[in-house]
């Protein structure tokens, strides 16, 4: 039974020394529609996101506001929680990485790397990004005219000295090139995975994984004066979260561990692609099942920047356009993977057309021809024409569609196939003309009808995920109760019972109507 069935999917931690942008709500919403989706088909899920709040750019975030790290962490990880309800995200935890127990959690981890060898006291003398929290080799750095070395992120790098843990990561070259070629689809999509491949064998040297140059972090365990490298913190995150370091049978770490899912952004990718399996499998713990790179987002063609002052909140989206068709939008637009351009012009055409003209239209259409012709009640069907079966085999064909495209994060697919649904659904109206059989032919109008009712309410099940709230509107309008809204009532098997009263239709999907200037 697929109830059994777990399904653990993470988001990257944010970083706290920011506010979020439409960057942060994309990550999320990815993962969102992917656990939505998941407990609609039975599983078990677990859906965890959280901030990252240690290391130097956050002291330094912390000194340049005048306050205390900590009072700055508890001020800007309040705007990622806030995040989570302007979104709707669906998440079962929220961690930080301030909280006691990721502190025990990552001091735990870092003892069982000690004592397997994986960890040894040198010193570290090399280039260093503060904005990154990243270290990097000469060979990778560029200079300015002006003598300064910038990382391929565009970071300025510094010069650091100082004592030094160092974790083996020299000796796990060769086991994670096998661990790549037994596992194909752990790292997505396939050009990222290409990219990491040949970063690593390219060579890897021993990682410098603690600082002694500031304290803001968490102290390594027998040796407070060294704190630990904040990436080896931030990435322990994902185990704390299923209760490491409680192991056991029984524990949550034995039911849910390895994750399923990392999403990440693409700038991220080597942190865990390369130097989380090769820590987890120095600890003798399994990697997670699959990382995902996305894409970044540009704004009217042009990079985000403060400078520009083009970065968009995604409270100024919700606001501007509506939530579910920002969620919409956000997943549509872009083939997920890719980087992808937002656009205000993009945007209304996508919520106009496919929202409002295409599947608003639609469901507005139908229910209000039934509540006037069938008496505000789910239509007798007589016997199903071909065309009939070849809309509603359509519908029932949706949801193993679906499945296997989010199986493989093809978001947009997903949502082609869907609307491919709502194509047909709209030119059967427009061939059937129930309007004309009212006269002609009502028991015939009656079942084109309830083909169109119950086709609907395909699509409104399977867009919960990505629009919760319109496709429960939709389904109200259906009279679906609560338990009737799973994947287990797609098909046959769950179909609208005529004779069922329904309530007035309303409209879900609003035209976006541009302000015209002096108003």
């Amino acid at each position: 039974m697929a109830g059994s069935q777990t399904y653990y999917l993470t988001t990257p931690i944010y970083y706290v020394n920011d506010v979020p942008h439409i960057g942060h709500a994309y990550t999320t919403l990815a993962c969102d529609v992917l656990a939505r989706f998941m407990r609609l088909d039975g599983y078990d899920v677990k859906f965890l996101t959280g901030t990252d709040e240690h290391g130097q750019k956050v002291e330094k975030s912390a000194m340049n506001a005048g306050v205390e790290p900590q009072a700055f962490t508890d001020r800007v990880s309040k705007n990622f929680r806030d995040l989570v309800s302007l979104m709707n995200y669906s998440n079962d935890d929220f961690i930080r990485t301030t909280e006691k127990r990721h502190v025990e959690s990552a001091q735990a981890f870092w003892r069982r790397l000690e004592e397997r060898g994986e960890i040894y006291l040198g010193s570290y003398a090399g280039w260093y990004s503060v904005r990154d929290e990243a270290f990097y080799g000469e060979d990778e750095l560029t200079t300015t005219p002006s003598g300064k070395k910038i990382a391929p992120t565009g970071a300025e790098c510094e010069w650091v000295e100082e004592p030094s843990y160092f974790f083996r990561l020299s000796a796990w070259q060769d086991r994670l090139l096998e661990f790549y070629e037994k596992n194909p689809d752990f790292i997505a999509p396939a050009g990222k995975r290409n990219e990491v491949i040949a970063f690593v064998k390219s060579g890897l040297k021993d990682l410098s994984v603690s600082r002694t140059t500031f304290k803001w972090g968490i102290p390594v365990p027998g040796n407070p004066e060294h704190i630990m490298y904040v990436w080896l913190d931030a990435l322990v995150n994902y185990i704390t979260a299923v209760g490491y370091p409680e192991m056991g049978e029984g524990s949550e770490f034995a039911k849910r561990w390895p994750a399923d899912l990392h999403m990440v952004g693409k700038d991220i990718l080597r942190f865990h692609t390369v130097y989380w399996p090769a820590f987890l499998m120095a600890a003798e713990m399994a990697p997670p099942r699959r990382v995902f790179a996305h894409g970044w987002w540009t704004i009217e063609g042009q990079k985000m920047s403060k400078s520009l002052g083009n970065v968009i909140a995604p409270e100024t989206l919700v606001n501007t356009y509506g939530l579910d068709q920002t969620r919409y939008f956000l997943l549509r637009e872009v083939p997920f993977g890719n980087d992808g351009d937002f656009s205000h012009r993009a945007m209304v055409n996508r919520v106009n057309g496919n929202l409002a003209n295409d599947y608003g239209n639609l469901v507005q259409r139908v229910l209000s021809m039934i509540g006037k012709n069938c008496g505000a009640a789910v239509p007798q069907p007589g016997p199903f024409t071909e065309a009939d079966q070849a809309l509603l085999g359509a519908a029932h064909a949706l949801l193993d569609t679906v499945r296997g495209e989010l199986k493989a994060q093809a978001f947009h697919k997903a949502l082609d196939a869907i609307w491919a649904v709502v194509g047909d659904a709209n030119r059967y109206v427009d061939e059937q003309a129930p309007w004309a059989l009212k006269k002609t032919d009502p028991a015939r109008m009656a079942t084109v009808l309830y083909v169109l009712a119950e086709t609907i309410r395909h699509l409104a099940i399977l867009t919960q995920p990505v629009m919760p709230d319109a496709s429960s509107k939709i389904l109200d309008q259906l009279a679906l109760g609560p338990d009737e809204r799973g994947f287990g009532r797609l098909g046959e098997g769950g179909a609208l019972k005529a004779g069922t009263p329904l309530p007035a239709p309303q409209g879900v999907f609003p035209r976006y109507v541009e302000e015209t200037k002096g108003e």
